[in-house]
């Protein structure tokens, strides 16, 4: 299991852009699905972006692509979510979330079982003002 720190968040207006960083520790890190999450309020948590161990293959909800790159740097145990073009609909809570995995490629509904990551960050809060 890895121990997560988020980091990044903020309070930004629409249009503007934040990099979120989440570090890991613990594990050997490149063997790790990593996933970013987010819950707004009254709302359940969802997918944002996720990422192989590798960082060879990413996968993006709807709501992000075109705007949010999910990225990876093994040699420093972080992940990244790049945010451009926020809306007043991404404020939320983003969370990082950590699975055991070594395939060079995950289908989205495997990115998207919450339930099977095993670490989670403890959360940085993005407001998005219109």
């Amino acid at each position: 299991q890895v121990q997560l720190v988020e980091s990044g968040g903020g309070l930004v207006q629409a249009g503007g852009s934040l990099r979120l960083s989440c570090v890991a520790s613990g594990r050997t890190f490149s063997s790790y699905v990593m996933g970013w999450f987010r819950q707004a309020p009254g709302k359940e948590r969802e997918l944002v972006a996720g990422i192989t161990g590798s960082g060879g293959s990413t996968f993006y909800a709807a709501s992000a692509k075109g705007r949010f790159t999910i990225s990876r740097d093994n040699a420093k145990d972080t992940v990244y979510l790049q945010m451009n073009s926020l809306k007043p609909e991404d404020t939320a809570v983003y969370y990082c979330a950590a699975r055991f995995g070594v395939n060079p490629y995950y289908s989205g509904a495997y990115y998207g079982d919450s339930g099977k990551y095993n670490s989670w960050g403890q959360g940085t809060q993005v407001t998005i003002s219109s």
